[in-house]
């Protein structure tokens, strides 16, 4: 046991959870990590073996079942909810819906029944935030989309896939403020949400496929893939480091005070394939015949930062509230190929 404390963390071995595991035992807590199989955590076991005591894996096969947690939520200081369905091929909204919206009520019904909980930590989205606005528009915390439920409840299994991950973020949130205004818990209630999150992930992928989706734009640009092409096309290019991620997580159970009934949108880039390629090209001037060459500092600003005329993301709520700043976006984009160097 650390003098921190415990936590709780959903879904421990996924893309942004790994860090976040990494985080928290770094800033001197004990995580107990919950995934669907024990042998899905070995590389997180492998990857933070030097904290190994302070690691806890147990087994939650469906986060939907009556009492999922409740076994796993004994005696812990907080929860970090970070267990959901993520994909951007989603075909069936429906379990999509109830792992999303059901995994995060036993959560928080497992914590209301446990009295050592003191914070609830939810990983929601920007997909919570978004909707359909005429530029320019600043998107804040105050925003709420909507629009992608009743498009999903319209459509079913019509709706686009990108759709339906949009409305199980907002639903999943929704649900927490829900039971927070209808059960008065005893805990502080915070929900993170991140643009797309991109960076160094802590295990690495066994392949240049399984890189996570929304780091690609990175690793497409680093491989040649043409810069059209790369990353998620079409998609609205906001992005935050997957590092800032996990601090703001750790941030809100050590800061209840000031994270209690909060949402934190974290962005801190508008970032575009171009961009990335002019930062790689400058640091590994021997890909230049590989990196496409684009047109070099067309279309966004030196610092990466959000243009003002545009759809913007305010990031901003959080570096007041934390006092600590974003990570450059070039330091996300080259600490990740550096990481990844090996599969690359």
């Amino acid at each position: 046991m650390s003098h921190n404390g415990l936590v709780l963390v959903t879904g421990a071995n996924g893309y942004v959870a790994a860090r976040t595991v990494e985080a928290f035992v770094k800033a001197g807590y004990s995580v107990r990590g919950t995934v669907r199989s024990k042998s899905s955590a070995k590389g997180l076991l492998d990857a933070l073996s030097e904290y190994a005591s302070r690691i806890e894996i147990v087994e939650v096969p469906d986060i939907t079942v009556e009492g999922a947690f409740d076994e796993a939520v004994k005696g812990v200081d907080a929860i970090a909810h970070l267990a959901a369905p993520v994909s951007l091929s989603f075909t069936d909204p429906e379990p999509v819906l109830k792992s999303a919206i059901e995994g995060t009520l036993r959560a928080l019904e497992a914590a209301h029944k446990e009295s050592s909980v003191k914070s609830f930590v939810l990983m929601s989205s920007i997909a919570a935030v978004l909707s359909t606005k005429e530029a320019p528009y600043t998107f804040t915390e105050a925003d709420w989309n909507d629009e992608a439920g009743a498009v999903v409840a319209k459509l079913g299994k019509d709706a686009p896939s990108g759709m339906i991950y949009f409305a199980s973020k907002a639903a999943a949130e929704r649900t927490l403020w829900k039971f927070r205004d209808e059960k008065k818990p005893s805990f502080s209630v915070t929900s993170v949400n991140p643009a797309f999150v991109a960076g160094p992930p802590l295990i690495l992928p066994t392949s240049f496929e399984n890189i996570n989706l929304t780091t690609r734009i990175i690793t497409d640009v680093y491989h040649g893939v043409p810069l059209a092409k790369s990353g998620i096309p079409g998609a609205r290019p906001g992005y935050v480091d997957i590092r800032d991620v996990a601090r703001l997580v750790v941030f809100a159970v050590q800061h209840p005070e000031k994270a209690n009934n909060e949402r934190f949108i974290a962005a801190s880039a508008y970032a575009l394939p171009q961009g990335v390629a002019d930062i790689l090209r400058k640091a590994y001037p021997e890909r230049a015949g590989i990196i496409e060459e684009g047109k070099p500092g067309e279309g966004y600003s030196p610092d990466h930062s959000f243009p003002r005329d545009g759809l913007v993301y305010d990031g901003s709520k959080a570096v007041r509230v934390t006092g600590q700043e974003y990570i450059p976006w070039e330091k996300t984009v080259l600490d990740t190929v550096e990481q990844l160097k090996a599969i690359l």
